[in-house]
């Protein structure tokens, strides 16, 4: 593409919307990055990881499927969950069905820093997201969301 013809620029409407969407994106994970942190030690991907392995059937994940949960790519879940191994909140192993595949398992200790930094967590969702909005515009951004994921990730379930 060499010229302007080709290149599908942004109306002012759709600048300002997606000016508005970039900031949110940097700025929501950093103020729920603060608040983990400074309440319960943990960065936001920590806690993803962990309530992903809470979720879980015996609270185990293959580390492929936990990092496909967390959008994380399996390298840095293999650092993430390093350093939750050196804190007692992970374990890992192999895989009983396939000793090549690893899994990562919350211990219990891991559990009760999950569940005691739970509560921080929703109170700082509730305020930046879900008490900004009415219950349509949540309707909304919901789907908003999922039609977004949908394009990034055509096999995702919404």
């Amino acid at each position: 593409m060499s010229g302007d013809d080709e290149v599908r620029w942004l109306a002012p409407d759709e600048l300002a919307a997606w000016m508005s969407l970039a900031a949110l994106l940097f700025k929501l994970p950093g103020a729920l990055d603060f608040q983990l942190q400074r309440d319960s030690n943990l960065t936001h991907f920590e806690y993803l990881v962990m309530a992903g392995l809470s979720e879980s059937p015996d609270r185990s994940r293959r580390m492929s499927d936990l990092a496909g949960f967390s959008n994380g790519s399996l390298s840095r879940l293999s650092h993430v969950v390093k350093r939750l191994e050196k804190r007692g909140f992970v374990v890992r192993r192999p895989d009983a069905a396939d000793g090549r595949i690893t899994v990562a398992a919350l211990t219990d200790d891991g559990y009760q820093q999950l569940v005691a930094a739970a509560p921080g967590h929703v109170a700082a969702v509730r305020e930046f997201v879900i008490d900004a909005l009415d219950p349509e515009q949540l309707d909304q951004l919901k789907a908003i969301g999922d039609r977004i994921h949908q394009k990034l990730d055509p096999g995702r379930s919404c």
